[in-house]
């Protein structure tokens, strides 16, 4: 469970850094970051949040331009971001389109050849992250949360549905939240998990709230309303219909004028930050 050290620097009183490991789950390298706040230590371990990206980013995207840093620090909270995909497998046309492939790792775990040998994203952050990440850093792994944006908003919802006793707190922005009903995940979903969409539910947080599953938490998702994206792609309404008919607790915001840009989600990070840090410090 060795890891590599490519950058370290100061950041906020407290130190970020990038680092690399042989997955056992990718079987490939795979990079992820950690953000440290001032203070912790073993002796005093301190709750981390998982921060996932979305299309086309990597583990660098979340860190640099989120501007949760500075909010990390003054909570006492660490980050972790990871890439969102496998590098380098030598599939065909794996650098093909921005949507599927590399970059579009989608959180889940491929069942369909030639994809499920590497592309194992949803054991990698399900598993192996939290132990290698946890296991190299002072992080509280029973104070854990998990959030996200686009992409990366649906791999948040479905792994903390899927498994709140591993993530103790939720939130995300501008999720693909119905994701067996829209472009983007029909074309994740066929390629990765093959044409039976009855194996696509378990990978669709409005449909795993519809089979029962829920957060002991409440779940809070922004949403620009001049988001590019929001009428094709995300469609929070499915996911607003299906908290409030399991009794699943959401806050779901609309803000006119923001888009699906970074720049939405500084605006609002604090707020999430704030979240979090309620929940996983108690």
């Amino acid at each position: 469970m060795s890891i590599t050290t490519r950058s370290e620097h100061a950041c906020c009183g407290g130190r970020v850094g990038f680092y690399s490991h042989m997955s056992a789950s990718l079987g490939l390298e795979a990079r992820f970051a950690v953000f440290l706040p001032d203070g912790a230590s073993d002796a005093a371990r301190v709750p981390v949040i998982h921060v996932l990206a979305g299309l086309t980013c990597t583990e660098e995207t979340f860190l640099i331009k989120a501007n949760a840093i500075r909010f990390a620090a003054e909570f006492g909270i660490a980050l972790v971001a990871t890439d969102t995909s496998p590098r380098g497998a030598g599939i065909a046309g794996e650098d093909d389109s921005y949507d599927f492939g590399s970059g579009a790792g989608f959180y889940l775990d491929a069942t369909q050849a030639p994809w499920n040998t590497h592309y194992r994203m949803g054991s990698y952050i399900g598993t192996e992250l939290p132990a290698v990440t946890e296991a190299h850093f002072p992080l509280d792994g029973t104070r854990r949360g998990i959030m996200g944006h686009s992409m990366g908003g649906h791999g948040a919802l479905v792994h903390a549905l899927r498994a709140p006793d591993c993530w103790k707190s939720v939130s995300a922005f501008a999720p693909i939240v119905h994701p067996a009903a829209v472009p983007w995940g029909e074309k994740a979903f066929s390629g990765y998990l093959g044409p039976d969409r009855a194996s696509w539910a378990e990978h669709d947080a409005t449909l795993l709230l519809g089979a029962g599953y829920r957060h002991p938490t409440t779940i809070l998702v922004d949403q620009g309303d001049a988001d590019q994206f929001l009428a094709e792609q995300l469609q929070p309404w499915h996911l607003d219909d299906a908290a409030k008919a399991a009794g699943q607790g959401l806050i779901l915001r609309r803000h006119p004028g923001y888009d699906h840009s970074y720049w939405f989600i500084q605006s609002f990070i604090q707020d999430h930050l704030t979240h979090h840090a309620a929940i996983l410090r108690g």
